[in-house]
């Protein structure tokens, strides 16, 4: 959706770089070098180039006031839209690395504006400590299967399924001295959704292989499972998080973000939704009637 900035900032540079060619065009005419046909091309592409130009800054206006507008709608309706979605819901949260102070707030927001709690956070050493991993895994006999480089991914995924489930968790049990940076909230209580939150940048190697199995563990949970961005995220994990079965909502900062989240946790079409390219499900999934007791 926002493509059309890009192609702005492209026209306006190859029409500096025309005026700048027909400038030292002009120059080089007065010595003879260039004739009239030829200054008279240079002219006309110039001001094609204007016109494409303009015509691009005007799209690109007009999308911007219809997204203005949908998040003067988002803003006005959320409250009405979200009341009573997550009631009595529980909800996990993981970061793959430190907490992002503004994917919480918002996050925490939806979850007590629809009427559920987050019942556990949990943010992870990034980039993972892999000997001390191992190490910790290797002590415990019951989990001396998952040893290994070759075994990460299936660490990472079976992690992911008691992040969600809840109850007895013997491998965060194992790990969390190595592996967690914060924590926060039980976890033994099973969650009836879950958000994922990356703040740091894509990684490689071993942390890579068990991140992808964490993501695939989380995703295959019989939960909604969402990740999130924020709008302003230099590098999002958006297609990381889609690749690995997650729904996703790339601007969890905005109300629309932070509604089409709020559908999401309570069981909304799964997808990838938002104002990204990235956004291919649109920019909110189909809002459903909030089902209310009878009588």
């Amino acid at each position: 959706m926002f493509d059309l900035r890009y192609h702005v900032a492209s026209l306006t540079a190859v029409f500096l770089a025309l005026v700048i060619g027909i400038l030292v065009g002009i120059g080089l005419s007065g010595r003879g070098f260039v004739d009239d046909a030829e200054r008279t091309r240079l002219n006309q592409d110039i001001a094609d180039l204007k016109a494409e130009r303009n015509q691009a800054r005007a799209r690109l206006d007009a999308v911007s006031l219809r997204l203005a507008a949908l998040d003067d709608y988002a803003a006005d309706s959320y409250p009405q839209l979200v009341k009573g979605r997550l009631a009595g819901k529980r909800v996990a949260v993981l970061y793959v690395g430190s907490v992002d102070q503004t994917v919480d707030f918002s996050v925490g927001q939806v979850v007590r504006d629809a009427g559920g709690r987050v019942v556990r956070v949990r943010a992870l050493r990034i980039p993972m400590n892999e000997k001390g991993i191992q190490s910790s895994v290797l002590r415990t006999v019951a989990l001396r299967g998952y040893g290994g480089p070759g075994h990460l991914d299936d660490l990472g995924r079976d992690l992911g399924r008691e992040l969600t489930a809840g109850g007895k968790t013997p491998l965060w049990d194992a790990l969390s001295d190595v592996l967690v940076e914060e924590r926060v909230g039980s976890a033994s209580v099973a969650s009836d959704a879950i958000v994922v939150a990356r703040s740091v940048p894509p990684q490689r190697g071993s942390t890579k292989s068990f991140l992808g199995g964490l993501y695939a563990g989380i995703a295959s949970s019989n939960v909604p499972a969402v990740g999130v961005a924020e709008t302003a995220a230099e590098v999002s994990a958006v297609p990381v998080f889609t690749r690995a079965g997650l729904s996703t909502v790339d601007s969890v900062d905005t109300p629309a973000g932070r509604l089409a989240l709020a559908l999401l946790l309570a069981g909304a079409k799964p997808g990838h939704y938002g104002v990204d390219e990235t956004a291919t499900d649109g920019i909110l999934p189909p809002i459903e009637p909030v089902e209310t007791p009878a009588g």
